[in-house]
């Protein structure tokens, strides 16, 4: 199953989970936890770790990186160090893609 293709929605324990990928491939039109607009960054780093192998506009190797849960993030949507996990890892499959001309 390839998560970026889907828009996930489920309740699990205490953690509600609302996260679809864009047709770009690099952003979330939709994604909230526990009915609060998350933001990507909080759980981790965007970024093309090979621009020199794409054209101008374009990837060479888009990867998304998570970072350690903190207290303020695990605060901010109500969440446990485990449901942390659990979005990060979403949001490394569904951002991490490779090489893309999208926006050539």
């Amino acid at each position: 199953m390839k998560v970026r293709d889907l828009g996930i929605t489920f309740a699990r324990n205490t953690m509600k989970l609302e996260l679809e990928f864009g047709t770009a491939m690099c952003y979330t039109p939709t994604f909230r936890i526990n009915g609060i607009r998350a933001d990507s960054g909080d759980f981790g780093e965007q970024g093309d770790r090979a621009p020199e192998e794409a054209e101008d506009y374009a990837c060479g190797d888009m990867q998304f990186t998570r970072s350690p849960a903190t207290p303020e993030v695990l605060a901010k949507y109500g969440i446990t160090g485990p449901e942390y996990e659990l979005v990060a890892g979403h949001l490394e499959v569904g951002l991490s893609f490779g090489s893309c001309g999208w926006c050539v």
